[in-house]
């Protein structure tokens, strides 16, 4: 299992190392072709913020390669917003007096009828982590009914089993999104201080159950910001090469969230994310990892998605909605997980992508290929 890489590293990574880097290591790692673990370390230090340049031009150079002029589009759907963990970066932790609400199959198809009139057909269905309100059963209800309005149902939730996933998957998933949130275990209980999300190895070996169950994708990511940053960067990227090689034959993709304005008073110890930083990561990962799909949220403004478009991203989030429904109606909605920064509606976003020379789609068409496959 992947913890094995993480303690592996761990002593490495320290202040000392980061620092230890310099112009010449950079330069190096920009010339290689396949680059190993340690090439990631140097992409991530400072040294290397000061070849920003070269890294976006062969950044864009291998995702043209490997993915073309296209740009994936899904939009969320929250399902419920009930939750039983206390994460202290969240809005839906079970302590704050915010609006709960869950949709019922009906409303969700209403909603799911909403999102198809923007031809959008890629959608992700998340939840807060609630057994009791939203357990997979309904979960399963969900994507029963949603399965032919779409060509692609994606999900976020927490941490199912092997046996949870299969039925899921049966029923329709074609992928899992999860976020370790951060992969330092210290942090980690800090910050998860009650709730079933506080079981670190469970959620970290989540995707594998994913990838064991037969999904077809899976995403992955550190909340940037959290925790120190380069280590988070580092396991996140760290873990997506391993599951890319223990598992060929599912497609494997990292996103990139930062923290956002929530309903809560916590403010992380560690140092921010600047957009500097931000474009490092995003540079190192692809050139790291370069058949890993790279996914950019609404939480990041509309000028900064546009200038990250061509760097890396193969797949973004389009009229987006981080509160339970929404999409039909304004009346009983539930509140938001989180603000997003980025509201422009659909077309307008696919009027964006298209300005910059890039062909936005609007679905999964090897998931719905292989489910074409299946049916018949």
């Amino acid at each position: 299992m992947f913890y094995e890489q993480i303690t592996e590293w761990q002593p490495r990574l320290t202040e000392s190392h980061w620092a230890s880097f310099r112009g010449a290591d950079v330069e190096r790692v920009l010339a290689r072709e396949t680059l190993r673990p340690q090439d990631l370390a140097v992409l991530l230090s400072p040294a290397a913020l000061s070849y920003l340049e070269p890294m976006a031009k062969k950044a864009q150079a291998l995702t043209i390669r490997n993915f073309g002029r296209t740009m994936g589009l899904f939009t969320p759907l929250y399902l419920a917003n009930f939750c039983s963990n206390q994460c202290v970066y969240c809005s839906f932790h079970a302590g704050n007096k915010i609006v709960r609400c869950k949709l019922t199959v009906e409303q969700a198809l209403k909603e799911g009828k909403a999102i198809t009139s923007t031809g959008l057909q890629h959608l992700l269905l998340l939840t807060g982590e609630s057994r009791t309100q939203s357990g997979p059963a309904y979960m399963e209800e969900c994507v029963h009914a949603l399965r032919p309005m779409f060509a692609s149902l994606g999900l976020e939730v927490y941490p199912l089993s092997t046996e949870e996933y299969r039925r899921l998957y049966e029923a329709g998933i074609d992928s899992v999104t999860l976020f370790q949130e951060t992969y330092d275990e210290i942090t980690y209980a800090e910050v998860h201080p009650a709730g079933p999300k506080r079981n670190y190895h469970y959620r970290l070996e989540a995707p594998d159950r994913a990838c064991e169950a037969g999904i077809s994708a899976v995403n992955i990511g550190a909340l940037l910001g959290l925790s120190d940053w380069r280590r988070d960067a580092f396991y996140s990227a760290l873990h997506a090469d391993y599951l890319q090689r223990t598992y060929p034959g599912v497609e494997v993709a990292l996103s990139v969230p930062r923290l956002r304005p929530y309903a809560g008073s916590f403010h992380s110890s560690a140092a921010p994310v600047t957009d500097a930083l931000f474009v490092q990561i995003i540079l190192a990962y692809r050139l790291f990892l370069p058949r890993a799909g790279l996914t950019l949220s609404t939480r990041e403004s509309p000028q900064m998605r546009e200038n990250l478009l061509p760097l890396g991203i193969t797949r973004m989030s389009a009229g987006a909605l981080t509160s339970v429904g929404g999409y039909s109606e304004t009346d009983n909605v539930g509140s938001a997980q989180f603000e997003i920064a980025d509201e422009r509606s659909v077309p307008e976003v696919v009027q964006m992508i298209r300005a910059k020379g890039y062909l936005p789609t609007f679905c999964d068409w090897v998931n719905m290929r292989e489910r074409n496959v299946v049916a018949q």
